[in-house]
């Protein structure tokens, strides 16, 4: 049955496809997203146009018609604006939420980390306080792989314990995962965490390592490989995040009866409350992502070998099997794929 959603962060990479999936299933949607300028702002507001939102209509708290979809309008707001947010959830009464609005990158959260204390945290309270107040039936809500820290345990899982970030990106995302859970406990309402594990694709973030390379090799430039390239990604495509993100929106958590609070399973509880990752359950080491980015361009990468840098961790793996064994989610793209439908996009999307 279609229901109403409000996905925030539309504009960014992951809500942008995500928005276009839930439109063409039938769903009512309103987009959200404060349009910063963390990176190329045209970039943002060409992925609008792509779902027929006109920039001339963009307005601060004030929404915009798709003049593509009748199903679809947008919003241009801070999640941490309560009474902009508190007015649109009273006025819009919506099903589920999905909160992918967030200050994202590890490494901008060592020079810039009130950016993340601000959105991360302040703005996901108020998102928190408007489902508590509208009888939201589902919060689904961004977290990150980052959370996994120090833990080389691998492959990770979230039945691991989590309390040692390595930046305060992590330790925002870790942050939102322990509000959600009060909430849950608090008020019952249903809240489900989704660890993303390095997502690219299409329309992807210009501060990931598959666009900057991808840039960098076409305009002739050296690429930086930190750790001299002893790293590991469970790099997964776009469209197997968004089909694991919408499967997982249809099944809002019930309590786990059989949570034992002597020995607390940390993806879970007694509460509406479930933390999955959201994965390739497949790492690839980086010179080999490198290699298939070279093969795809017919070019090679001039390499500037360089340290790790801080708040980086050598290797991230997810283990994908709850949220298998809960959905049927299964991610199918291989990387070499996965790299040449993004070099075809960006080729034809900067016309190089």
């Amino acid at each position: 049955m279609p229901q109403k959603i409000l996905v925030t962060g539309a504009a960014g990479f992951i809500g942008f496809h995500l928005t276009q999936k839930l439109i063409d299933r039938g769903d009512k949607v309103v987009g959200l997203d404060n349009i910063n300028d963390y990176y190329d702002v045209r970039l943002k507001h060409n992925r609008l146009a792509a779902t027929g939102i006109d920039t001339a209509d963009i307005a601060y708290g004030i929404s915009a018609q798709s003049k593509t979809y009748a199903s679809y309008s947008f919003l241009q707001l801070n999640i941490e604006d309560r009474e902009g947010i508190s007015r649109l959830f009273e006025e819009q009464e919506f099903d589920v939420v999905c909160n992918l609005a967030a200050q994202a990158g590890v490494r901008y959260s060592l020079t810039n980390p009130y950016a993340y204390i601000e959105s991360n945290i302040a703005g996901f309270t108020t998102l928190l306080e408007s489902c508590r107040h509208n009888g939201i039936k589902h919060l689904v809500y961004a977290s990150s792989s980052s959370v996994y820290g120090l833990n080389e345990h691998m492959p990770f899982s979230t039945h691991h314990n989590v309390d040692h970030p390595a930046s305060i990106y992590a330790a925002s995302k870790k942050s939102n995962e322990l509000m959600a859970h009060s909430y849950s406990h608090l008020y019952n309402i249903p809240t489900t965490g989704l660890r993303f594990f390095t997502v690219y694709g299409p329309w992807g973030r210009p501060d990931m390592a598959l666009f900057m390379f991808t840039k960098a090799i076409i305009d002739n430039k050296p690429i930086d490989v930190f750790n001299h390239g002893k790293m590991e990604r469970d790099f997964t495509y776009i469209d197997d995040i968004t089909e694991g993100v919408i499967k997982i929106m249809d099944k809002p958590p019930r309590g786990n009866m059989d949570w034992d609070a002597v020995n607390p399973d940390p993806s879970s509880s007694m509460a509406p409350y479930k933390i999955y990752n959201i994965g390739n359950n497949n790492p690839v080491k980086l010179m080999d992502f490198i290699e298939a980015i070279e093969e795809n361009l017919g070019k090679k990468a001039k390499k500037n070998m360089l340290p790790s840098q801080p708040g980086d961790v050598p290797a991230t793996w997810a283990s994908v099997d709850d949220l298998i064994e809960e959905t049927g989610y299964k991610p199918d793209t291989p990387v070499k794929e996965g790299i040449k439908k993004f070099i075809e996009w960006y080729r034809r999307y900067y016309k190089v």
